[in-house]
Parts: structure tokens; C-alpha cells; sequence
């Protein structure tokens, strides 16, 4: 059962089986105006935010019972006991605070990630269009009460259960309540009775259904769980976690890993009791050898790290609504872009009004024959005033009616005269929108589209002040000429009737009308989305622009951005729309511009270039982008334009709609992508330098060479603080210099699995040459030399392997401060444990002198010469990554 914010049983009023005034009644609420700020703190007092109810967060009980759940955990802590029980109790004390320290870790970490992860989720919380104070505003949705007016247009998610009041072919995708894929069509009208049926209610929009066509305005009667969404809710629990493919994919590394490493660990402890090590000594470490082998923590490093990486992109405008995103923002390689707002500035303004060969430029005063045209830019537009005055709605009709206002034609103003009594909404098919207006005893529609829509419907034009027979061809060779030059071309037609219209529907409107203009407007290209391109192509990723312009619009930004070259072929949407799937993949490769390009096309251009082999990032804005969104590799939304569908379909959102932004984002996904690399790089490499030293001593006839205590030491400080550090590190020189990765490619892939194997035996073999060095030539602090080289060699390799090719000097040693602190603390924590007596007694570690450490330190030091070596190799293309 549904309950309000204090958990009293909510009773749901059946809002409709009421009248639209008797619902505005009741809820005390003026549809026109909307709620007072008072009102609305009243009913937020009263009915809460408009939230679901979540999953609880997991305690931090539950964090640190999970760091115990790990059977090598288990093992290790059960080996400890029985350590104390035959009376190592100092040995099974440091056991077991290396375990409690490990655990702290590991809680820390996921509560990090948990942090990171409910940011996201609240970043990309839905908005909502509502009237208060006789103001237009977007809010966040969970600020809304029941009584607030919302304004729903084609796009919209519905963002609480909504009462109609008023409705313009309003119909909503209420699948995801009733399983029908069919939309259904929405009026403030009738009533109905009290028990119809929650699919049959059509004067009620539900919470998280999706207005695909029209708009309406609505009085909200409901919030939060005591929506039809909550009550369902109620029910189930949707909750899930995040699992990045990456993250599986080494989840399944780890557990084959472990399987090798037990089998290892089982031949070390054979070995050495067949030697006659004792066989307690051997359990333990075989065990430890065991826990610090298995990198356990990767996959929750990679979370973190992914997680912290996309709160960086929020903070550069790319809100990631998705992880899988951000590892494989890499592989893009092809841009599918929208020109207006993304490549432009999306700040439309009207260059030209045009009659034929009569023409307005911007800043001139238009004479009184274009009375008319600017009647027609004023009254046929959705653009409302917002609280502050700005208008608000799709940027092309807030530019053309901030031309209207400032002629003096004033939408608000001339509605007083000439109501609008109906209307015929833009859609993507027909390319037009149509508003019809009541003047005096007569009707006058106004329509504007695309030139090549609204030509053919029109019988006459209008010249001179009287109407005239229509040179189709001459008229649309002009409006192409305008294209030509770069504008945005608006065609406006109108026509009257004396009386009520015979057929009101847009078929019947939308002929034998008479054409008075047409409005030109630019939208000049963004200043980076030049350089924007150039990083592009230098990546190896193509940028494709998908428009509705005129292709003639669509070419002179092109080109003008370096998409395209003089020569570069556009494909409108006509020829698209001509060519069967197999025609369309041999050419799909040779096209950077579209024109003309209905949505619902774009998803057969996203198919088209996979068939070929591209990984494809898509934007999209508007409800029919959805399918393609969802279809691309990566679907990008605009964050001011988009739709919530869109937003839905996505799994990255541009906050500031900018074309340099995606670019930014695949920059960024790749340095986080060579980070884990390097992550995994490390503490891959320092495992296997761990498993080479233990399994190779007793072959080569010497002793045991490191205690579990030891084992346990080297895998907290070095696995700890310098591998996640390893996180911050800037990005690769050249980075946007190399082709995209491959979707599929391993990422041990480029020579990473060699350099684990080869530097982690080199690992091994110097800390078992300093344990023969120091056994042959009688220091008695070998064990602890052993574990000096170990610990400072991993240190060594953490530094050398902050780039695959640059080397450290070139860099900077200061380039990385977090890693360079982490590494500071590491050598003082071990220093630490060589000569404070405590740690000597806990440990079992001796004092080295001078020349055993100076020694200790130029062995350590041989790995970071090594690694320098390969890379230097690397820049001369000796050594070839496959």
C-alpha cells in the first residue's frame, strides 16, 4: 500500500471522475497562475517531495560485513586463530590487524564508490515545466506538490499523476504502467466513473509515462508514492547495482586467477614441507601468498574509479547516466551530431524576412507590406514568457518571435483579438505546425514548415498587399538560394475563411493556402566546434552532421567547421529514404552530412555504419531520436533541449548541448580507460613478483624467503594508497592522437600481459639474488632485506609505469602529487618497520645498516631501469604492441 510522508495509508481520490474546475477546486488551485510560493511550502509540508521510495543505502554494517564474506578472508582469519591456539600469538595478532586494516580499506573504498554513484543518480533527476505566480519555470520534479500546474509537451516524462485541464493531441506512451506499446490519446474531457480502469482513465497522465505527441497543461493530483507509479512501486523492489562489462569481465579474471594461484600456493606448501619447513609456517604462507596474489579489489577499483571519472565529466558539462559510458567512450569512432545547438550556438536570431524579390535584412525597419508575415511569426509559436520576461520554448520560434516582439507584434497581445481556438502541432512527418485563430466572424490558419512542406499546399502567394498565382519553382529556388548562403529558411503560409472551416483537421486546414514569406535566420557555429572537429579527426574519429536544414544550411556549416571538404556529398533524407539497407551500407562510409533527415531515419544511418564495423556515439533531442539513442553504442542527449525521452534512452547527457563537449568526454574516457589499465598494470605485476619470489626459493635451494606477515604487509601498503592514486594520473601525451580501441579488445591487450610476466619475474629473481647475495655473504638480515627489495622495487614500478611511453623525467616527478605522496608514505611505513623496535618484534624484521640498505635501494631501483628501458624501446618501435 502507497503511504504519505508521515506512513498513514494514503486514500487516492478518484481525480477523474471529477470536472477539470471541480478538480482545480478542491486542490484550491487557478490553473492559470498556478500555486503561490506559500501555497506550495503548505503542501510540501503536508504531502512530502515527490519521491519513490528506495531500497535502503547499505549500512556501514553491511560494508564491513561483506569485507569478511571472502573466503580467502575467511581462510586467512580461521589459519590466524590457529596460529594463536599453538602459541603464535603475535604472529596471529598482526594477522589479524593487516586483515581489520584491509577491511577498513576495502570499506572505505565502496563507500566512496556508493557516494559517487548516488550523486549521479541525483544529477540526472528529472525536471518539470510549471506555472507558479503566473510564471513559467522549470523545477526539479521532486519539488512538485499536488495542486501545481505542469505544462506536458511532446517529449516530456510525466512527473507526478496529472489532471488534465486543457489538451492539443495529447497522446502519451503508457507502456510502461499497462504493457501496451500503442500510445494513448489524452483529453481534459469527459468524466468518468469512479472505478474505470487505470488504461481507460484518458483524462489523467500518470507518473513516468511519456508524452510522444502535442501538449496540454494539468493540475497535479498526486506525488510521490501515492501515485499510480507508487502504488505499483510499492509492491516490488526495482533496485539494482551497477556492473560494468569491465568490471565483470575481470570479476571472471579474478576467480580463474584465484584457481591458479591456489594450485601454485598448494605446490609452495608441498615443497616446503617435503623440505622440512614447518608445516604450520607453510599454511600460512601458502594462504597469505594466496590473499595478496588475488586482486580481489579490482572490480571495486574500477567502480571507483569509473564513478569518480564521470563526477570529472560532470564538472566539464558530459553527465554520465550510464558507467558502461565512460570505459567505452574509447572506442567511438564515429560522431553522429545534430547541427543546431551542438556544432552551433543555438542562438537563432532572424537575419532576413524575404517576399520573393523583396527582402528585409536584420536591423532594417520592414515596411508595411510585411504586416502579414510578422502577424504570422507572432501568433503561430508555443513560446510562453517566463518568470523573468525571457521566452522560453524550442530556440527557431524564440527567435523568430523576439523578431515579432521586437517589431511591436506581441503574441500575448494580439491573442486578446485573435484567440486561438485550435491547432495542428509540428511533427517530424509533415514538417510544419499550423495554429488556427478567431477574427471577428471568420477563422485565419497560420502554418509554417520547411519550404519544400509548405510550398506545395500553397495555391497562391502573397504580393504587393493582394494575393497572386504561385511560381512553385521560383519560389523554392529562392528559399534555396537563402539556404545556400547558410541560413535557416521558415516558410509561412495562411488562410482564411469567412466562417466556421468545413474540415478542421490538419489535412483539411493545410490546403490551398497562401504563402506571405519567408524568415531566414542564422545560427552561427560554435567558436571550439572548429577545433572540436579537428581532435576528431586527428583520433581517428569522423564527425557526421544529421540535420533538418536545408542541405544547402547543412553544407555551408560543414564546411565552414571542416566536416566536409568543397567536394563532400550530402545526402538529404528523399535520397535516404531511396536506397534499401545493402545500397545505403556501401555508401554510409563516404557521407558526413545528412539534410533533411527525418529522426526516424537516423537509426538506419547508426545501423548502416555498424554493419561496417563503427562504434557509434549518436546525439539526439527529440522524442522520435529515442530509437537511435538507444540503437547507438553511445547515446548522447541534449541537457537544455533534450526531451526526458531522449535523456531516458541515453547514457550521456550534454549539459551544455555542445558538440566540444562529447570530444571532451571521449578524451576523458580514455585517460580514465589507461588509468585502470595502469591500475591493473601494477598491482597484476606486483602479484606475480609476490608469487615468483615464494615459488621459485625452494627450486633454487634456499629458504622460505618471506613471512606471511610479510606477505600480508606488502599487499596493504602497496595494493593501497599508490595504486589508486594511479587515478589521478594526467593523460597520455598524444591521446587524441591514436585510433579508437577496439569495442572487444582485451585489456590486457598492447603488450600488458608480456610486461606483467616479464617485469614480475624480474621482481622475483632480484629479491631472490639479494637473498643469495646476503645468505652467501653472512648477513643475518637477509629476510629482511628480501622484503625491503620487494616493497621498494613494487614502488620503483609504480613510478616507471605512470605512462606506457613517456618516460618519468619527461613527465615530471611532480606531475602526479597524490601518487607521489602515496609513494613517500609507503617508504616511511617501511622504513618504519625496519628500524622501530615495536614493528621489529611484530614484524620480524631486524635494523639493516647503511651498506644493507644502500644496497636494498640500488637493487629496488633495477626495476625502475628496466621498465624506463622498455619504454624508451617502445618510443624507438623496437618492441611491437599487439
Amino acid at each position: 500500500m502507497s503511504t504519505g510522508p508521515t506512513g498513514a495509508p494514503a486514500q487516492p481520490i478518484a481525480w477523474h471522475a471529477l470536472s477539470a474546475d471541480e478538480t482545480a477546486a478542491r486542490l484550491d488551485c487557478r490553473p492559470a497562475t498556478g500555486l503561490s510560493a506559500n501555497a506550495v511550502e503548505q503542501r510540501r509540508a503536508r504531502y512530502g517531495t515527490n519521491t519513490m521510495t528506495e531500497r535502503p543505502p547499505r549500512t556501514l554494517l553491511d560494508m564491513i560485513a561483506d569485507q569478511f564474506k571472502d573466503f580467502m578472508i575467511v581462510v586467512l582469519m580461521a589459519a590466524a586463530i590457529i596460529s594463536g591456539l599453538v602459541g603464535e600469538l603475535t604472529d596471529s595478532l598482526v594477522i589479524l590487524v593487516i586483515v581489520v586494516l584491509n577491511a577498513a580499506i576495502g570499506v572505505v573504498q565502496e563507500w566512496r564508490a556508493e557516494t559517487a554513484l548516488a550523486a549521479l543518480r541525483r544529477m540526472s533527476a528529472p525536471s518539470a515545466h510549471v506555472r507558479r505566480d503566473g510564471h513559467a519555470a522549470t523545477i526539479p520534479a521532486h519539488e512538485l506538490v499536488p495542486g501545481d500546474v505542469v505544462m506536458l509537451s511532446a517529449g516530456d516524462l510525466v512527473p507526478a499523476d496529472v489532471r488534465l485541464v486543457e489538451t492539443a493531441t495529447l497522446r502519451l506512451d503508457e507502456s510502461m504502467l499497462t504493457g501496451e506499446s500503442v500510445s494513448v490519446e489524452k483529453t481534459a474531457e469527459p468524466r468518468f466513473p469512479a472505478d474505470t480502469p487505470v488504461a481507460e482513465r484518458h483524462n489523467l497522465a500518470f507518473k513516468g509515462t511519456m508524452a510522444v505527441n502535442g501538449h496540454a497543461t494539468g493540475v497535479v493530483v498526486a506525488t510521490g508514492m501515492r501515485t499510480e507509479l507508487g502504488r505499483i512501486a510499492g509492491l516490488i523492489d526495482t533496485a539494482e547495482r551497477v556492473r560494468t562489462p569491465l568490471q565483470q569481465r575481470l570479476s571472471s579474471f579474478g576467480r580463474r586467477l584465484g584457481l591458479v594461484v591456489m594450485g601454485l600456493c598448494a605446490i609452495i606448501f608441498v615443497f616446503g614441507v617435503l623440505r622440512g619447513e614447518p608445516i604450520l609456517l607453510m599454511l600460512l604462507t601458502a594462504i597469505s601468498l594466496a590473499v595478496a596474489a588475488v586482486p580481489e579489489a579490482l572490480p571495486a577499483v574500477v567502480t571507483i574509479t569509473l564513478a569518480l571519472g564521470a563526477r570529472q565529466m560532470m564538472n566539464r558539462k558530459a553527465l554520465v547516466r550510464a558507467l558502461p559510458a565512460v570505459e567505452t567512450l574509447g572506442s567511438v569512432s564515429y560522431i553522429c551530431t545534430d547541427k543546431t545547438g551542438t556544432l552551433t550556438l543555438n542562438r537563432m536570431r532572424v537575419d532576413r524576412l524575404s517576399l520573393g524579390a523583396a527582402t528585409w535584412a536584420q536591423g532594417e525597419m520592414p515596411p508595411g507590406d510585411a504586416l502579414p508575415l510578422l502577424t504570422a511569426m507572432a501568433l503561430c509559436s508555443d513560446v510562453e514568457a517566463g518568470q523573468d520576461g525571457a521566452l522560453q520554448g524550442d530556440p527557431t520560434e524564440t527567435a523568430i518571435s523576439r523578431a515579432a516582439v521586437a517589431a511591436g507584434f506581441v503574441r500575448r497581445d494580439m491573442e486578446a483579438e485573435t484567440p486561438r481556438i485550435g491547432e495542428h502541432t509540428f511533427d517530424a512527418e509533415r514538417k510544419r505546425m499550423t495554429t488556427l485563430h478567431r477574427d471577428g466572424d471568420g477563422i485565419v490558419a497560420y502554418t509554417k514548415g520547411a519550404p519544400e512542406s509548405v510550398l506545395p499546399l500553397c495555391a497562391r502567394r502573397l504580393a504587393d498587399g493582394r494575393e497572386q498565382p504561385i511560381d512553385h519553382e521560383a519560389m523554392l529556388a529562392h528559399a534555396t538560394g537563402l539556404a545556400e548562403e547558410g541560413l535557416r529558411v521558415i516558410a509561412f503560409a495562411r488562410r482564411i475563411w469567412p466562417g466556421e472551416p468545413a474540415d478542421a483537421s490538419a489535412d483539411g486546414v493545410e490546403q490551398e493556402l497562401t504563402l506571405i514569406g519567408f524568415v531566414g535566420l542564422i545560427d552561427p557555429p560554435r567558436p571550439e566546434a572548429a577545433e572540436a572537429v579537428r581532435s576528431c579527426l586527428a583520433a581517428g574519429i569522423v564527425p557526421v552532421m544529421i540535420t533538418g536544414d536545408h542541405p544547402g544550411t547543412a553544407r555551408a556549416i560543414a564546411e565552414r567547421l571542416g566536416i566536409i571538404d568543397g567536394g563532400g556529398a550530402v545526402m538529404t533524407g528523399a535520397e535516404l529514404q531511396s536506397l534499401d539497407d545493402a545500397a545505403l551500407e556501401r555508401r554510409v562510409s563516404d557521407i558526413r552530412v545528412y539534410a533533411r533527415v527525418d529522426p526516424a531515419q537516423k537509426i538506419r544511418i547508426v545501423e548502416a555504419l555498424q554493419r561496417r564495423g563503427a562504434f557509434v556515439a549518436m546525439t539526439g533531442d527529440g522524442v522520435n531520436d529515442a530509437p537511435a539513442l538507444k540503437r547507438a553504442n553511445i547515446g548522447v542527449a541534449m541537457g537544455n533541449s533534450g526531451t526526458d525521452v531522449a535523456k531516458e534512452a541515453s547514457s550521456l547527457v550534454l549539459l551544455d548541448d555542445n558538440f566540444a563537449t562529447i570530444v571532451g568526454a571521449v578524451r576523458a574516457g580514455r585517460r580514465i580507460y589507461d588509468n585502470i589499465r595502469k591500475f591493473i598494470k601494477y598491482t597484476m605485476t606486483s602479484n606475480s613478483g609476490e608469487i615468483w619470489t615464494i615459488f621459485l626459493a625452494p627450486f633454487l635451494g634456499l629458504p622460505v624467503p618471506l613471512l606471511p606477515i610479510h606477505i600480508l604487509w606488502i599487499n596493504l601498503v602497496t595494493d593501497g594508497l599508490p595504486g589508486l592514486a594511479l587515478a589521478a594520473e594526467g593523460e597520455e601525451r598524444g591521446i587524441m592522437q591514436r585510433p579508437p580501441r577496439p569495442p572487444d579488445e582485451s585489456i590486457f591487450a598492447h603488450g600488458m600481459w608480456q610486461h606483467i610476466v616479464w617485469c614480475g619475474l624480474a621482481m622475483g629473481l632480484v629479491c631472490l639474488a639479494i637473498q643469495s647475495w646476503a645468505i652467501a655473504n653472512g648477513h643475518p638480515n637477509w629476510q629482511t632485506m628480501v622484503f625491503t627489495v620487494l616493497t621498494l622495487s613494487q614502488m620503483g614500478h609504480v613510478l616507471a609505469i605512470r605512462s606506457e611511453r613517456d618516460s618519468l623525467f619527461t613527465q615530471g616527478f611532480w606531475s602526479n602529487r597524490p601518487l607521489v605522496g602515496a609513494t613517500l608514505l609507503t617508504l616511511a611505513l617501511q622504513l618504519a618497520v625496519i628500524y622501530v623496535p615495536l614493528f621489529n618484534s611484530l614484524f620480524n624484521t631486524s635494523p639493516l645498516s647503511l651498506v644493507e640498505l644502500g644496497v636494498c635501494l640500488l637493487a629496488s631501483s633495477a626495476i625502475f631501469v628496466m621498465v624506463e628501458i622498455e619504454k624508451m624501446l617502445v618510443r624507438r618501435g623496437l618492441i611491437y604492441r599487439s
